[in-house]
């Protein structure tokens, strides 16, 4: 039996680090290392932590409550100690270990048991190549949720993720630009746990779990062990065995206070919470009767939830639902790609829906826009200029006219009552104007045009 559990990492979204009043950046934010540190952060011999951030305790609170979790009344903070160049002080702040108080704890999101969901701070950039260290993200609040190893498959993985993401984007509480991180523990009958760490995207978290089993198929563990994964080849390979609770040396960090949490604080972060977005889509499928088989898309990829809702605000929300739930996820599967993992603005969907809508541009040249959209979005107003429909009759005249004479087969086939001649005409019209011509007025100038034919 195949059992996978996940250790999930997310920066929660600080103005300030956990501990300092240092800007609290990681992901695409990065400004030139080691600008905003303290000794603090730097883990400098004689400084103290401050109070932890307020802000980032309120956050995680509020993770372990979607994640339906039972929030602890105290937190004590542990010192988790190992040595790496990437830990200044020899010890990592955390609320986990054997004695700690998780801020959640039995939970349960989309039918998979959540063990614990605490709050932790980061550790610096190390860069085992050339020795350098950036200290400024480190000290930044990071979130971890740890489940129970109740996967069967890298499907089920994906889908769960997918699920967690957007709905943690919802209450706006992970930063987005820098995505979510994943231990993975893999482990099949008979054999023992093995883990691979700080996968860093839904797509690599698939493969390592896919390419694990196979290994371990193949040859079945005895030892714990932690293993990397390299993206380049889809592969893990050995980095160490396994540590133990006792490795880590966990010990009540005397310069930290234990914080507590009462009924009314946890009932308050409680009432502010929005709506999820399975709540929010089952709104839009009973305002826009949002048929089947595009429900069955936007409950696999809720992130497309929030997408549909911004672009059928100003764009007929059948027009948007065909586009975004069809046309933008066959781009997506082409370049196998989720949502999440490149950058679509809705103001530029908005802007290409808009172009169709007005007859500016074809569907068949909106789509060849739309194919460009990854990996990052762009307005297609510039472009939509040097490819505008062509509507006028003569000029769609002389290219049917073109078409015919280099088809004369599918000519005679139409002729012989062969209705899907006339669709393979048209398609050449289309290829000669460069997608621009106007399908419909090619269909009607072809179907004139060959009724005049001897």
């Amino acid at each position: 039996m195949v059992k996978i559990g996940l250790e999930i990492h997310g920066y929660l979204e600080t103005k300030e680090k956990l501990f300092c009043s240092c800007v609290s950046e990681h992901g695409a934010k990065f400004s030139k290392p080691n600008t905003n540190i303290c000794p603090i952060c730097c883990g400098m011999p004689g400084s103290k932590p401050m109070l932890p951030n307020s802000a980032a305790i309120d956050k995680s609170i509020q993770i372990a409550l979607i994640l339906n979790c039972k929030i602890n009344e105290k937190l004590i903070w542990q010192r988790k100690h190992y040595s790496w160049p990437d830990l200044p002080k020899g010890y990592q702040n955390t609320l986990s270990g054997p004695h700690a108080f998780p801020v959640g704890i039995n939970g349960k999101f989309e039918g998979i048991k959540i063990t614990e969901v605490h709050l932790e701070e980061d550790p610096a950039a190390w860069n085992p190549k050339t020795g350098e260290i950036d200290y400024n993200r480190s000290g930044s609040p990071l979130i971890e949720i740890v489940t129970e190893p109740e996967f069967k498959s890298a499907e089920q993985v994906v889908e769960w993720l997918i699920t967690l993401k957007s709905t943690l984007s919802y209450i706006k509480s992970l930063d987005r630009s820098s995505g979510l991180k994943a231990d993975v523990n893999v482990s099949i009958d008979n054999g023992v746990r093995v883990e691979i760490k700080n996968v860093n995207s839904i797509s690599n978290i698939k493969t390592a779990i896919e390419h694990e089993l196979e290994r371990q198929a193949r040859s079945l563990p005895k030892k714990q062990e932690t293993r990397a994964f390299n993206e380049s080849d889809g592969t893990t390979t050995h980095m160490r065995f396994k540590e133990e609770a006792e490795d880590y040396r966990f010990i009540s960090d005397p310069d930290l206070p234990i914080i507590k949490i009462d009924a009314k604080t946890i009932k308050k972060l409680k009432e502010n919470l929005p709506e999820t977005p399975k709540e929010k889509l089952n709104k839009l499928i009973k305002k826009y009767k949002i048929p089947k088989n595009s429900t069955e898309v936007l409950t696999k990829n809720l992130d497309m939830v929030e997408l549909f809702e911004i672009v059928s605000s100003r764009i007929s929300p059948q027009l948007a639902l065909n586009w975004i739930t069809v046309e933008l996820q066959r781009v997506l599967n082409y370049n196998k790609k989720l949502l999440d993992e490149v950058e679509i603005i809705p103001e530029h969907i908005i802007e290409l829906l808009e172009l169709v809508q007005n007859k500016k541009i074809t569907e068949l040249k909106a789509k060849e826009i739309l194919n460009k959209f990854v990996p990052k979005s762009f307005s297609p107003l510039s472009e939509a200029v040097k490819q505008s429909t062509i509507s006028d009759e003569k000029e769609i005249e002389r290219l049917s006219g073109a078409a015919i004479i280099k088809n004369p087969k599918a000519v005679q086939d139409y002729k012989n009552g062969e209705e899907k001649a006339l669709n393979f005409l048209i398609g050449q019209v289309m290829r000669l104007s460069n997608k621009r011509a106007d399908f419909e007025i090619a269909r009607k100038i072809l179907e004139r045009i060959l009724k005049n034919l001897k």
